[in-house]
Order: C-alpha cells, then structure tokens, then sequence
C-alpha cells in the first residue's frame, strides 16, 4: 500500500467523453459562439421552411387559371410541333404550371440555402468575436486569481464598466481577496509574535537549567531533575520549531532557485551521521546530481527530517538507511529507505497528519521527536508543487519517495 501527495482529483461522471468527443479545448468562449451559430443555423432553418410555405401559397395563386372550355373535336398545335385535342387544353396548362412552379422553388430553396451558410459563417466570426469581448473581464478575473495564487495576495481586480453581473463578480472576488489579505497578515504577524514570546521562555528555561547542571556542588538527585526537565525542555523547544515551521512552509513557493537534490541531501547525512553511530544504524547513499527548482533551507529540512526518522525508527541491531538522489522527469527524486519494523498499510492514511505516529513500541518512546516531521516534509513538498510517496517494506520499515519538479 502507498501513500501519495497530492492526489490527481478525479473527472465527474461524463467528463472523459465530453472530452474525447471534441477534439480542441471546449473554452466558454467556443461554446458561446457554437450557441450563438447553432442557433442562428436553426433560426435560418426555420426562416426558409416558413418563406418556402409562403412562396408556395402565393404562386398557387398568382398562376390559378380559369378554365377553359375546348371542344374535343377542335385541334390545337402546340410551339413544339405536337397537336392535342381540345379538351386536353386545360390538364396541359396545370402541367406546366406545375413543372415551373418546381423548378422556381427549387431554385429558391438552393439561394436560400447558400446564403444561410454564408450568413452562418459570418454569425460564426462575429459571435466569436463578441463573445471574446464580452468574456474579457472574466479573462482578468482569471489572471488576477493566478497571481493571488503566486501568494501577491496584494492583487485587485478593480473592474471599470458598467454595472452588470461580470462587475459583481469581481467586486465580490475584491472582497473576498481582501478578507484573505487580512486573514494572512493576521497569520504572519501572529507567527512572528508566537515565534518570539514562544523561544524566550524555553531559551531562558534551558539556560537556567544548563547553569544548574554546571554546578558540582549539585546533588546526583538534583542532577538527574535538572537532565529530566533539560530534555523536556528540548522537546519543547522542537515542538516550537516543528509549529512555526509548518505554519510558515503551507504556502507555495514564490522565489525559487535552483538546488542540487544531491548536495542537500549530502547536508543531511552529515548532521545525521552522528545519531546513526551512536544508534548503530548503517548509513549508505546513492546520490547523483539533480537540479531542482525551490528553497535549498527548506529541502534540506526535507532531507533532515527523512533521514532522522528512518534512523530513530529503525531496528536496534543491523539497522540500516538508503539513501538515493536521482533525475526522473526532468525533476529530481529523493529516496529514503529503512529497516524497522512492519508498518501495517492502514497505518500509511494518517503519517503525514501533525502529532501521529505509527503505533509500535519503537515508535512511541518519548525521545521520538513531536511527531511532526513528516507533516512539515509534505507541507514543503506541496509548497514546491512535488510529491511524496510512502510505502512499506515487506521485510519491515518505509520507503520514502520524494518527487521535486525542476525548474
């Protein structure tokens, strides 16, 4: 079983035929003018069958003859030659009434048609090009959606015009924006102050307790307190850290550089390094050059964090970590695997949740860490418009894969 973010939505009931069936991006403007043609077409339709009526009636009677009595005995010639009797005079005059009549129709049925299809071609073009200008303020809408979606929350759309349901619409998305505008500015100026009232008292705290462990007048029992409280402290000071952080990276990235996936994860073996000696765990990395485009600070603590919970949540004995760095798609893939345990896959739904854990009792001991360090590596995956993927390993431990888009 995997876990991926983020996850492809999937299309409505009916969409992958609608969009099998027209070869070309159905945009609202191309359906506008093909509405506009479809109509035009079925009106014209509807213009010639009534004109075609009409025309029939009125040469029914513009050519209504009166009848003309003849005598059967008396011969006529007609221009072509022919001689009929008399009383055939009248049954000829239909006739050829008929014949001209059908043919004046016919004739005014393909007219007619030909210039409904050259008046439809230029209902097409000029439906097209209304429909262009009419949709034009839904085309800033959209553009000054994107760029609030960059984070420049300061963008307005401030539509001129007149007073219609397009110009609502933007002034309810002014409003909107601006309510967000002030909801961020709220969050940030709270960030900020939480980031300073929260580290001063725990920075004071472990100095205090620092000061207090360096005195060797202390008592073995006061030492062990001043340990306990110092680690509790630590923890604090993480949970803070993890809190702040998180806060901070749930917004993509506006400022990108490129970064070498390999260097970064280079960063984090070396701070590593340590902890994995002292818990026995054997390091080992595949790492090739790949260019990403994003923070270096903030794909480091990808890394970092990573690397830190395949080796605390690793096998006490023989325990060992991959790791690999390499280009996939024109992007860079960063691969972190460990023996452990055996994740159960139902386990998977909630490890990118802030304060859950997998329930084993390697996993729950109180020098684990706060259980944030997966939440803050996908809040910075999505800031940088990648993925991750987690997925057990069926001789125990996680392999987790991190996909980064280049630039």
């Amino acid at each position: 079983m995997a876990t991926s973010v983020p996850e492809a939505p999937r299309p409505w009931p009916g969409e992958e035929v609608n969009q099998s069936l027209l070869p070309f991006r159905p945009t609202l403007r191309i359906r506008l003018t093909m509405f506009y043609g479809g109509m035009f077409l079925l009106a014209g339709l509807v213009l010639v069958l009534v004109m075609y009526l009409f025309v029939t009636q009125a040469f029914d009677l513009a050519t209504q003859a009166p009848s003309i009595k003849v005598p059967s005995d008396v011969q006529l010639q007609l221009p072509n030659g022919q001689t009929v009797p008399g009383n055939q005079l009248n049954a000829l005059i239909a006739d050829y009434q008929h014949q001209h009549t059908n043919q004046a129709l016919h004739i005014l049925i393909l007219k007619s048609i030909s210039a409904l299809i050259a008046l439809l071609i230029l209902a097409v073009a000029f439906g097209y090009a209304m429909a262009g200008r009419v949709l034009r303020p839904l085309g800033r809408i959209t553009r000054t959606a994107r760029q609030v979606a960059s984070s420049d929350m300061h963008r307005r759309i401030e539509l001129d015009g007149p007073d219609d349901e397009l110009k609502e619409l933007a002034d309810t998305f002014d409003e909107m924006l601006e309510r967000l505008d002030r909801s961020f500015e709220s969050q940030r100026k709270f960030v900020a102050n939480a980031s300073h009232e929260l580290r001063t008292p725990l920075a004071i705290n472990r100095t205090l307790l620092e000061v207090q462990l360096s005195d060797p007048a202390a008592s073995s029992d006061l030492q062990q307190l001043g340990r306990t409280l110092l680690a509790t402290n630590e923890r604090s000071e993480q949970l803070v850290e993890g809190l702040l952080l998180l806060a901070r990276s749930d917004n993509e990235l506006v400022d990108r550089r490129p970064v070498d996936l390999a260097e970064v994860a280079r960063q984090a073996l070396e701070q590593t390094r340590a902890d994995a000696n002292d818990r026995g765990v054997r390091l080992t990395s595949t790492l090739e050059p790949a260019v990403v485009s994003g923070n270096g600070v903030l794909l480091e603590r990808v890394a970092l964090n990573l690397i830190q919970n395949a080796v605390r949540y690793n096998r006490a004995e023989d325990g060992w970590v991959e790791i690999s760095v390499a280009t996939v798609d024109g992007g860079g893939e960063l691969v972190v695997s460990n023996s452990g345990p055996v994740v159960p896959g139902y386990e998977l739904e909630h490890i990118f949740e802030p304060f859950r854990r997998v329930r084993s009792k390697e996993r729950t001991r109180s020098d684990k860490g706060v259980g944030l360090g997966l939440s803050i590596v996908r809040s910075v995956v999505r800031a940088h418009g990648g993925a991750i993927e987690a997925s057990p390993r069926p001789d125990g431990g996680l392999v987790m894969r991190v996909r980064i888009p280049g630039g």
